[in-house]
């Protein structure tokens, strides 16, 4: 992993939602569960369902419904889907440290961009609950382009966006996706290991640039490369 004296400085600061900016693990869990009380079956402790968030509806119903989930998954992506829209924004909050690392960032001049596999009627119906997220002007979806992370098109398509080349944004995540899509489009990866990552994660294998163990820690990567 290279050293802070190896990192370029920063033009944008590029960010995954969940697991990154917002703790969502909270009301995604309580809509899967919302989907097994339906069906009469156990409930998934947030023990259980924290470490699969990033991945989404469904890498949550994939766990709680095993083989079952293929031969239904477009029934009950919609039903989870529809529970998670109708309380999206009960328990989520941003992460710890977040509201001052944007604005430090305003501070410094550099861009914001937020990238994420979240479907876009959803990320527009939960930013407006966090101020400090709904100014970000540019936002891609899991369904902004016909592909979405790993593929690094969205983050491409974010520094378009920002008019500023790849090589100058970093890219920051909490899945082994975000850093294979950041890479993959030749930004600087920095691992959001406060994020949802489970015990077999063998994160060290991701090739991130950086890590960060909280989302402060970020200005220690860039503040001494913008002297």
């Amino acid at each position: 992993m290279p050293t802070q004296t190896q990192l370029t400085a920063p033009r944008a600061v590029l960010f995954d939602l969940d697991g990154t900016l917002l703790d969502t693990a909270p009301d995604l869990g309580a809509a899967l569960n919302t989907v097994l009380q339906a069906e009469q079956r156990p409930l998934v402790s947030a023990e259980e369902y924290t470490p699969l968030a990033s991945h989404g509806s469904t890498g949550l119903l994939k766990y709680a419904f095993g083989d079952d989930f293929e031969h239904r998954k477009n029934e009950l992506r919609q039903a989870f889907l529809a529970a998670y829209a109708e309380r999206i924004a009960v328990h989520t909050r941003l992460f710890d440290g977040v509201a001052g690392l944007l604005e430090q960032l305003l501070h410094q001049h550099i861009s914001v961009a937020i990238v994420t596999n979240k479907p876009a009627a959803l990320t527009q119906q939960l930013l407006p609950y966090y101020p400090q997220l709904a100014e970000i002007e540019v936002v891609v979806s899991g369904d902004t382009l016909p592909v979405a992370k790993p593929n690094p098109e969205p983050l491409l398509y974010a520094a378009e966006q920002l008019a500023i080349a790849p090589e100058y944004c970093w890219y920051v995540g909490d899945a082994q996706r975000d850093i294979e899509a950041g890479i993959r489009a030749q930004m600087t990866t920095v691992l959001a290991t406060y994020g949802y990552i489970s015990a077999d994660d063998c994160i060290a294998q991701w090739g991130a640039h950086a890590h960060i163990n909280h989302p402060l820690e970020l200005l220690h990567l860039w503040l001494p490369l913008a002297r």
